[in-house]
């Protein structure tokens, strides 16, 4: 045990696994945010009146759903930067590079993942009694005042589980973007394992021990909060 914390403690002053951590948690949270706008969209086009917009959502959800996600986060890495030449950081910056690479990463990210939150508000939208539905209608309320000002906020409540489980499912999924050079947990672990490979055992404890302290936590947390706002019927 004693071994297992030397190596851990050299790993942690040879590399910056501290700032490895923040990128990820970086990661997280602003691919959570666009993948939930995204995802919200998509979702009021899988039930929208209009037939034409309900089938863009369920091609987006089963194509999304079925394409790997290295394979879109190449897309528009390597599409879209590479080969098109796009930029979203100023290319006269001394970070240009890294900072594309996060953000087109984020991209693929909330690309990604806005497949699931619109399955998951879907769901949740499922659980919404047909009268409600009804109710709004009768008060003269069209089809987006009703989604919005009665329908969602219930389907939110009803879909925290599923949100979550998507949420923690990201977060693991940030790990892709080392495929890119994004300097998150995965890609700091390559480094390591390249020049340090006697200390394998404690390169793995230190990694899963970073993803254990930013997923469990989540995993608790809309537990409770999905107990919390449960909506009684």
């Amino acid at each position: 045990m004693g071994e297992l914390f030397s190596g851990m403690a050299t790993l942690l002053e040879k590399y910056d696994v501290l700032g490895a951590f923040w990128m990820t948690i970086k990661l997280t949270v602003v691919a959570a945010v666009g993948s939930l706008v995204i995802g919200t969209v998509v979702a009021i086009l899988r039930v929208a009146p209009i037939g034409a917009l309900r089938i863009f959502g369920t091609a987006y959800v089963n194509t999304i759903r079925n394409t790997p996600l290295t394979l879109i986060v190449f897309f528009f890495a390597f599409g879209f930067m590479n080969t098109l030449g796009w930029s979203i950081a100023p290319r006269d910056s001394p970070t240009s590079l890294a900072d594309n690479n996060f953000w087109f990463g984020v991209i693929g990210l909330s690309v990604y993942h806005a497949a699931f939150v619109a399955e998951a508000l879907r769901s949740g939208i499922n659980t919404v009694p047909a009268g409600q539905a009804e109710a709004a209608r009768a008060i003269g309320l069209s089809f987006m005042p009703a989604l919005t000002n009665v329908i969602l906020p219930q389907a939110f409540r009803g879909a925290i589980a599923p949100l979550g489980t998507t949420l923690i499912a990201l977060t693991k999924n940030t790990t892709v973007l080392a495929t890119i050079g994004v300097a998150e947990l995965s890609y700091i672990m390559s480094g390591m394992l390249e020049f340090n490979i006697s200390l394998l055992f404690a390169i793995f404890v230190l990694i899963a021990l970073a993803f254990v302290i930013l997923t469990l936590p989540m995993g608790f947390f809309f537990t409770w909060l999905s107990r919390r706002l449960v909506v009684q019927r």
